[in-house]
């Protein structure tokens, strides 16, 4: 006769869905700060946000706050965000949005 193969019952070959999962990560957290877009790639979805110590911070549109859109900003416009230093990959800026002018 022919060769036999073991065939594991169904319930042995269909891997159980994940129930638990560990903790998420820590939100990442930075200082309060404002500067005005510098420099804006729509198409490519990021931008850079120039300080008041003329240094330019990178963000993405993943960064900008919830409900806004990166067509939302232009460059010269003010923003508030919090400045993320990041040891690895330099600084961020998160939960970019509109500065409020106040009359």
């Amino acid at each position: 006769m022919g060769q036999r193969f073991y065939v594991a019952p169904v319930a042995a070959r269909v891997k159980p869905a994940v129930t638990w999962m560990p903790g998420t990560p820590p939100r990442r957290q930075g200082k309060p700060s404002t500067g005005r877009i510098a420099k804006l790639f729509v198409g490519n979805g990021h931008g850079f946000i120039r300080l008041a110590d003329k240094r330019e911070v990178y963000f993405h549109r993943a960064d900008i706050a919830e409900g806004l859109s990166i067509h939302d900003f232009a460059v010269g416009d003010s923003v508030m965000f919090e400045l993320f230093e990041d040891a690895v990959s330099g600084a961020r800026c998160l939960r970019v949005t509109r500065r409020s002018t106040r009359s």
